[in-house]
Formats: C-alpha cells, structure tokens, sequence
C-alpha cells in the first residue's frame, strides 16, 4: 500500500479539510458539534492551532486524505507537556493506513517539543448498537498504543440521543528525558554538593 506524504496544514487546507470533517459533523456523533463551521472559522482554528502546535495533513495521490493535529489539553502552564490529539480521514480513504500515519508524525513532531502526553477525547456510545457511533475510535487509538484513562458518563447529547466520553492517554518521552528537560528549565542543581 502506497503511503501518504505528510505536510504542514495551511489555511489555504481550509476548504478541503471541511469536505472531511462536514460528513462527520452532519452524519455521526464523533464530534458533538451540530453545524458545519463556515470556511473562515476553520482557516481561525488551523491558524490558532499552528501557533503552538502541529496541524498536518496527509495526501494521497495529489488529494487531502485525511489531518491531524494537537491543542491544548488544558490552558493552565502546568500542563504544557500534554496535548489533546485528533486525527479525521476522508470517508472514502478509512482503513488504509492514513490514520496511523498521520499520528506517527503527529508524535514525532510533538516529541521534539518535550511533549510528554497524548490526550484523546473519544465520543463513545451508550448502547451497544447505534446508527451515528462505532467503538472503532477507541479500538484504533489502542492498536497506537492509548491506554483508557478516564470515561464521562451521558455528557454529549446529538441526533436525539446521549454518548459516553472516552478520555484515552499515551506517553511518547521518556520521564528520564523530562526529567532533564525539567532540570534544565528550573535551574536546579542535578547534584548536591
């Protein structure tokens, strides 16, 4: 299977990257939100995100396949070594491997900014059959490696029904490389004279 070539999203991604997320948007609970966003707001949160983090895109055969990228897990100093990960693949282009590519250079930029925990918020069904939701999601993000790390209960409500949230974690730098990395930030002696 040919893979993708990865790049760096720009706001000019904009429109191509809502023709993916639209369908998800209006057909599925995977994300909670009830409107496709206008182009201009997309290009915002390509751009906000580019600030401080990676928003890739992957292409296959000169076409947009699929994006991912990494936000603020929560905007407080002392969780600046998490993020929360998403990742969305064309409808047409699931199951050859995009997802998983994506994320390999999603983590390996991320390492390279001292990133230490990967965060991903999994809309998750409350009963076993629904029309809007699989489980394929969390199955997807544990073959990467994501552990469960926490579930709320009934907190969306879409399509006239509630969901579960799945919070799945994965560390990508070792605690020792943190560590030094910590070190060198705060200035603390590493050994007592």
């Amino acid at each position: 299977m040919k893979s993708s070539r990865i790049r760096i999203a720009t706001r000019r991604d904009a429109a191509k990257l809502l023709e993916i997320y639209a369908p998800y948007v209006e057909k599925t609970a995977v994300t909670f939100e009830y409107e496709v966003p206008a182009v201009t707001e997309f290009e915002k949160r390509i751009d906000h995100i580019l600030g401080k983090y990676p928003y890739l895109v992957a292409e296959r055969a000169g076409d947009i396949s699929g994006y991912a990228y990494a936000g603020v897990f929560k905007d407080r100093a002392a969780y600046r070594w998490a993020v929360e990960t998403t990742v969305y693949v064309r409808e047409d282009m699931k199951k050859m491997g995009t997802g998983r590519e994506l994320y390999a250079a999603l983590e390996k930029i991320l390492s390279m900014q001292n990133i230490l925990n990967l965060n991903a918020c999994i809309a998750y069904p409350c009963e076993a059959e629904d029309p809007y939701l699989t489980r394929d999601s969390v199955q997807f993000h544990k073959r990467l490696g994501y552990q469960f790390a926490g579930k709320f209960h009934r907190c969306g409500y879409k399509f006239g029904r509630w969901y579960h949230m799945i919070w799945m974690e994965k560390f990508i730098v070792s605690l020792v490389l943190l560590l030094d990395v910590l070190l060198q930030e705060t200035a603390i002696p590493r050994s007592v004279p």
